[in-house]
């Protein structure tokens, strides 16, 4: 069954993607001005929810219950552990990576477990990331391009490079072959990237 998951202010509800009606729905994890991150499907019926203005975020686990489904939040945490103001986080193998609100990058495991943390020395605000060549590309808000590690116990980055001029590079960055794509507000560029 396919099904869209939505995050609003009364809660996350899932609803049939034939016919829209309504699967499931909690408001044990809500947001009540507004949700920008998208819910992450992570396998075993469990879905990952974060967002900003201090929600943190949650592992909500879907079960059946008198014929119904039913959402249950398998664990929580505060947004200083993991939050996520503006960007979806990303799925990768066992793990999340998401940029926190104070600007870190953090490696979180599915039982909800802090892998590790880039530390406050490397920030990255609410510039948008993404997963390629096993590897973790990071744009700041001033427009500087980080590749990291994807590992497990540890921060490790690989490179940087100032590739934008400009300001609030927060719109989302593609990859398509070696070639990246990533904007600022005034403007777009096209790198070639050696996987």
């Amino acid at each position: 069954r396919e099904e869209f998951i939505y995050c609003g202010s009364g809660g996350v509800v899932g609803v049939d993607a034939r016919d829209g009606q309504v699967l499931w729905q909690t408001n044990a994890w809500k947001i009540n001005i507004a949700t920008v991150p998208t819910p992450i499907p992570c396998g075993n019926d469990r879905v990952f929810v974060c967002g900003g203005y201090n929600a943190g975020s949650a592992m909500l686990n879907m079960r059946e219950q008198g014929g119904k489904l039913e959402a249950a939040v398998q664990w929580r945490l505060p947004a200083k552990e993991f939050g996520s103001d503006q960007q979806t986080p990303v799925l990768f193998g066992d793990r999340i990576y998401g940029v926190i609100p104070d600007g870190q990058l953090v490696c979180l495991g599915l039982d909800g477990t802090r892998l590790w943390s880039s530390g406050m020395s490397n920030r990255f605000g609410l510039g948008p990331y993404l997963i390629a060549s096993q590897a973790v590309w990071l744009l700041d808000d001033n427009g500087t391009l980080s590749v990291a590690a994807t590992t497990t116990d540890h921060f490790e980055r690989l490179a940087t490079a100032k590739v934008l001029t400009g300001h609030d590079a927060w719109g989302p960055m593609a990859v398509v072959g070696n070639r990246l794509l990533a904007r600022d507000l005034d403007t777009l560029v096209c790198l070639e990237v050696n996987p």
